[in-house]
Formats: structure tokens, C-alpha cells, sequence
């Protein structure tokens, strides 16, 4: 009796880390302009959520660059106009917009970047989205985030 209570505290233990929260996700971008992520959910037990970005295309940043940018939704089109409009050399992001909450660099062919954020940003019952603000790419590459 005291192995069978022996073996399932041992299988319980080993068992935890299926129900820890994933507090990160890999996103990749193609040459299609598409995420091969639709949703995202970021699990309230989070303290920081990492999103690692991946450019599975063959074309270069200056032709099919790609980031991964997060907005409230109702900040969306502004953000991402504004974004154009700051250029290349930052990103695609303007400086200082207190409406990204969080956002990787610009990225070609065979590239990686990864951000983390502070989940303590997300606000519960608040509408998340991502999107790549690369010229072009914002109206059709993008996807909810759910906190």
C-alpha cells in the first residue's frame, strides 16, 4: 500500500510539466506574407510571454521582410500606418509608440528574433492583435492574441 502511494505522488510529480503554462510561441513568416499562426493565448499564470518569430521564405528583408508587432486592436491601423511611415531603419515601428506593447526586429530568409514582454501589459476582456508592419503586409499578415 505505501508503494502504491509512493508511486503515485512519483507520477504526479513527473506529470506536472504537461500542466505548466507554455509562456512562449514560435510564429513563422513566409513568402506568401502569412503567419502560420492564426491565435495565440497567453496563459494568465504567465509573469512574461516570449513570441520567437522565424522567416521560412526564401526572400530577403529589403523585398519580404517580416516582424511580429503587438496592439490593442482598436490601435491597430494606426500603429501600422505609422509604422510605414517611421521607415526601415526602425523597424517598421515608430520610436517611442506607447501602443506597441511589443514588437521583434525586421527579419529575411532564414532569420530569427525573438521578444519577450511583461504579460502584466495585457489587460483581460481587451481585444490583442499581432501583425507584420512591413509595407504592405499589415492589412492581410495578422492574428488575435487572447489573454
Amino acid at each position: 500500500m505505501k508503494m502504491k502511494g509512493i508511486l503515485a505522488a512519483a507520477l504526479f510529480f513527473c506529470a506536472a510539466p504537461v500542466w505548466a503554462a507554455t509562456c512562449e510561441v514560435t510564429v513563422e513568416g513566409n513568402d506568401a506574407m502569412q503567419f502560420n499562426v492564426k491565435e495565440i493565448t497567453v496563459d494568465k499564470s504567465c509573469k512574461q510571454f516570449t513570441v520567437h518569430l522565424k522567416h521560412v521564405g526564401k526572400l530577403g528583408k529589403n523585398v519580404m521582410g517580416h516582424n511580429w508587432v503587438l496592439v490593442k486592436t482598436a490601435d491597430l491601423k494606426d500603429a501600422a500606418t505609422e509604422g510605414m511611415a517611421a521607415g526601415a531603419a526602425q523597424d517598421y515601428v515608430k520610436a517611442g509608440d506607447t501602443r506597441v506593447i511589443a514588437h521583434t526586429k525586421v527579419i529575411g530568409a532564414g532569420e530569427s528574433d525573438s521578444v519577450t514582454f511583461d504579460v502584466a501589459k495585457l489587460t483581460a476582456g481587451t481585444d490583442y492583435t499581432f501583425f507584420c508592419s512591413f509595407p504592405g503586409h499589415w492589412g492581410v499578415m495578422k492574428g488575435t492574441l487572447k489573454f
